[in-house]
């Protein structure tokens, strides 16, 4: 509002992206906020989300997920968490799933779980901003924030507003893994949020049978593509229907996570 559009003779230091950070509630304690991120859809970040939530849980950190895809929020299925957020005098209460994970996500606000969110983009630049400001978070070792895919309003807003200590990128193996994670890198390099590492999903089928591994998406590129920004890949997940299985029932909490995860779990944990 009022800029002249000369930089040189203006006293803001909007050049510095922590000068547009939003603080959180007052009453929340946050130690490390964590994006979930990919140039397109359907590449599994919200599975990826409650994964490694569920996965930090089992290590005693007290995690939470802020269910950024406003639009397209799946957050609360995979835990089996339903009705509406409670409010207190002075802030929104997050859901808390039986394991522990406090969560909050626009379908928790819906009075009917699949009626459609029709928002233009600066209301869903807004409803991130009220999930961060507006929840009491309490206590909380890590924050996952899921976020809708592509370099739109919303991925744009967390980096700028809240403070990301890192983010993982989530590809599949088909040829346009380069393309995948080369958008989601670079908006993370022009934002200046650091990279912690890519995660393919969806990389293998293990036959039931004799154990070997289909690919069924084709042969994966994520190493080369990783390589090319110099990034780690931190794990390959498999297909599991015992695992899509559990989701489907609201019961991510008692699957069993893949052992491949294991990688990125010690990524986020080295954090502190």
């Amino acid at each position: 509002m009022g800029c002249s559009h000369n930089c040189e003779s203006c006293s803001s230091n909007c050049n510095d992206p922590k000068s547009f950070l939003k603080p959180p509630h007052e009453e929340s304690t946050i130690r490390r906020v964590i994006g979930v991120v990919s140039g397109k859809g359907g590449v599994g970040k919200s599975l990826a989300t409650s994964m490694l939530a569920v996965a930090l849980t089992r290590h005693g950190k007290h995690a939470a997920i802020l269910d950024a895809d406003i639009t397209g929020p799946s957050i609360p299925k995979a835990f089996g968490l339903h009705g509406k957020l409670h409010a207190a005098e002075n802030g929104i209460i997050p859901a808390r799933t039986e394991g522990g994970v406090d969560v909050v996500s626009i379908n928790l606000l819906l009075d009917n779980e699949d009626d459609p969110v029709i928002y233009r983009g600066p209301i869903l630049a807004q409803t991130v901003q009220q999930f961060w400001q507006d929840v009491i978070w309490q206590d909380v070792d890590y924050m996952f924030v899921d976020m809708p895919p592509g370099t739109g309003d919303v991925p744009l807003t967390v980096f700028q507003s809240l403070p990301v200590d890192g983010i993982l990128v989530l590809t599949s193996p088909q040829d346009l893994v380069g393309m995948i994670v080369g958008k989601a890198v670079k908006m993370a390099q022009m934002m200046n949020v650091p990279i912690l590492g890519v995660i393919e999903n969806y990389s293998y089928l293990a036959c039931p049978d004799c154990g070997k591994r289909i690919q069924v998406f084709g042969e994966s590129h994520v190493d080369e593509a990783a390589a090319q920004y110099g990034l780690p890949v931190l794990a390959k997940l498999p297909l599991d229907p015992a695992l899509a299985a559990a989701v489907d029932a609201g019961k991510i909490e008692g699957a069993a996570l893949p052992a491949a995860l294991d990688g990125a779990v010690d990524a986020l944990l080295s954090l502190g």
